[in-house]
């Protein structure tokens, strides 16, 4: 493995770490302001993972982003999205798309 790859994996589990810590974090809250939450990281893992010819299913992938299993995190973390955050997410969304959510 080349030093950028390493640099690169590095930051990954840094940043996995972080989201860990910050519990505080919704996933709405990140998909609103960055376009990807836990799930998408997890995705994202994942599909890094079968590239390397590593089996690595959709719950082992959340798992390992969570650092428990998302059903567990989301039974101790995950609140009721307000409806401020609603309408960011369908704006958010919308924007993505290339339109307003009033179109």
């Amino acid at each position: 493995m080349d030093a950028q790859t390493k640099a690169e994996a590095a930051a990954f589990r840094r940043l996995v770490a972080h989201l860990r810590e910050r519990h505080d974090v919704q996933n709405i809250d990140l998909m609103n302001l960055a376009g990807f939450c836990r799930n998408c990281l997890a995705d994202w893992y994942r599909e890094a993972a079968t590239a390397q010819g590593i089996a690595v299913d959709k719950e082992q992938a959340r798992t390992h982003v969570y650092g428990m299993p998302q059903a567990e995190w989301r039974a101790k973390y995950q609140r009721e999205a307000t409806p401020a955050q609603d309408a960011a997410f369908a704006a958010a969304r919308a924007a993505a798309k290339g339109h307003s959510p009033t179109d």
